[in-house]
């Protein structure tokens, strides 16, 4: 619950400390004097948007912080102790905004982002508006209150992102579609392309060897008549050959060796060269009888080089790079060839999401109707104890399985009879100014005793209705304060004295600057602000004897 609020530079309040209790806390005041603002700055500490007209003229910044205690919510303690923000069972909202509009937000001390105000917040404090009812003739907030009163929060979650992923996937298999669709041209050119090289039967090196290869046919009959000419001069020479010249060279020196021993150093290399010299005959000889002409080979040979050639011409390649470059277009076709399996995919998970959608706006179609038939007797109920005698309430769902939206299959509808004996219609053509107010109320306090929030803010509801009408909002507010802390805002003498305490709000002038205070009222200081807000600001003993009479009148009830 809200333990304490202190406001510093906020609107027009230059500085308020509040202290808050159990159950009905009424505020009322004078028009104009700033009921409302403890419930806006209490709506900044929970995080909502702030903005430079916040800050008190004058001031660098306004300042907000909120105290609740935690003894009674577990989930709010596992909260901040999942995030490293707990602080035994207290809970402290801080909030600064700067004159230029910017803001900083704090948890039990902790520097946070705003946007964790307002997670935080929503498990401690439900805030209704004055302009609630207003919004009570949009199907949309229709179908979100049954929401709320149903409890239908993990299962409209799960509808929402069934269809979330419906949608993405949908999204995909489209574009895929379009995509494919697009290129289908450039897929038949690279079918042909890849077929034509695969039938060239592309080998990584190929053309680097049979180059070569051809090369050596082309010139084979000048290599073998060099290579048989060389064998005469180094060694088959009859007249004279390298190898005899040698061979009788290092014959003579052998023998000179022996008179004069700096010899045996150019008679070993002559050896040695003559040794090499064998060894390259005999390795000529072994390519002279490899070396063939073969006319035939050498023309197989021309036409794959004129094969590959062409090839690397049409594909803007060098020859080398033909087999890579087939491999390249291949991987390119494959992709298709994957586009074509992900479609499927595709197909396949975009209707395993349709049923998983389907299945769950079923379930939420099934909560909604059976909630709608319990909240419908509990609204009427509730009008009717708000001097509405003989009004009727029906809430309707219209089930369309054919109509798929993040919330499911349903059309939410209000209807109502306002008086005995007229027909059901839509709430928004039959339902005047007060009885909207009055059918809002009832909703809010109905959808309140199912929140589990601590607390629950009521910012003037009661706008449009008076007398009895008036006494019966309070006596429900009362009740809801039972279980729940209610803070109301009011501007009716019949429902603030139902508060179990009543603060008193007033605005004066200090230093030609406007300032706001509120005050907690004893007993006496609540009979005079009953009375006012009964008689208006000139109190006579009637007025005051009245407003006796309601205190008393709702303290026993």
């Amino acid at each position: 619950m809200l333990v304490s609020l202190a406001i510093k530079n906020f609107a027009i309040v230059r500085q308020l400390e509040v202290n808050w209790h159990k159950g009905m806390t009424t505020i009322t005041g004078e028009t104009g004097a700033g009921k409302s603002i403890a419930i806006d700055a209490l709506a900044q500490a929970l995080g909502e948007r702030s903005d430079a007209g916040m800050v008190r003229t004058g001031a660098d910044k306004a300042e907000v912080i909120a105290c609740f205690d935690l003894s009674h919510l577990p989930q709010a303690k596992k909260w901040l102790d999942d995030r490293d923000l707990g602080y035994d069972n207290e809970c402290i909202l801080r909030r600064v905004i700067s004159k230029e509009g910017r803001s900083k937000a704090y948890i039990n001390g902790t520097p946070v982002p705003a946007a964790q105000l307002k997670l935080i917040g929503t498990q401690l404090v439900s805030i209704h508006g004055q302009h609630a009812h207003t919004l009570l003739t949009k199907p949309e907030h229709q179908r979100d209150l049954l929401d709320e009163y149903a409890g239908n929060h993990e299962i409209l979650n799960r509808v929402q992102e069934s269809y979330r992923r419906w949608q993405s996937i949908g999204k995909e298999y489209q574009q895929l579609f379009e995509q494919q669709q697009e290129f289908s041209a450039q897929k038949q050119l690279l079918e042909y392309q890849v077929q034509e090289l695969e039938e060239a039967d592309l080998q990584v090196g190929e053309y680097a060897e049979i180059e070569a290869e051809h090369k050596r046919l082309h010139h084979a009959q000048g290599l073998l008549a060099d290579s048989q000419q060389s064998l005469e001069l180094l060694y088959e020479g009859e007249e004279g050959n390298a190898y005899s010249a040698l061979q009788h060279a290092l014959s003579m020196l052998n023998k000179s060796a022996n008179i004069d021993a700096e010899l045996e150093p150019a008679a070993e290399l002559i050896n040695n060269a003559l040794i090499q010299l064998e060894e390259g005959v005999n390795e000529l000889r072994s390519y002279t009888d490899r070396l063939e002409l073969n006319p035939e080979r050498l023309f197989e040979i021309e036409a794959r080089l004129s094969t590959l050639v062409d090839l690397a011409r049409k594909h803007q390649v060098e020859p080398e790079v033909l087999p890579e470059h087939f491999q390249k277009l291949a991987d390119e076709l494959s992709q298709f060839g994957e586009s074509n399996d992900r479609l499927e995919q595709l197909a396949v998970e975009q209707q395993q999401a349709l049923e998983e959608y389907k299945l769950a706006a079923e379930q939420l179609s099934d909560t909604r109707k059976q909630s709608a038939t319990a909240l419908t007797k509990q609204i009427t109920a509730s009008m009717q104890s708000l001097n509405m005698d003989g009004a009727q309430f029906e809430l309707k769902v219209n089930t369309d399985s054919s109509i798929t939206s993040k919330s499911g299959f349903d059309q939410v509808e209000f209807l109502v009879s306002a008086n005995l004996g007229q027909a059901l219609q839509p709430l928004a053509k039959v339902a005047s100014g007060g009885e909207l107010s009055r059918i809002s109320l009832a909703i809010q306090v109905i959808i309140a005793q199912r929140v589990t929030t601590p607390t629950l803010l009521f910012d003037e509801v009661d706008v449009g209705v008076s007398g009895p009408t008036a006494s019966a909002v309070g006596k429900l507010m009362k009740q809801l304060s039972q279980n729940t802390q209610v803070i109301c805002v009011t501007h009716l003498p019949q429902v603030a004295c139902f508060g179990h305490q009543q603060h008193f709000v007033n605005k004066f002038n200090v230093d030609n600057i406007t300032e706001t205070k509120m005050s907690l009222l004893s007993d006496p200081q609540r009979i005079d602000e009953l009375a006012r807000l009964l008689g208006g600001d000139a109190i006579s003993d009637t007025t005051r004897a009245n407003a006796e009479e309601l205190l008393l009148t709702a303290k026993a009830a």
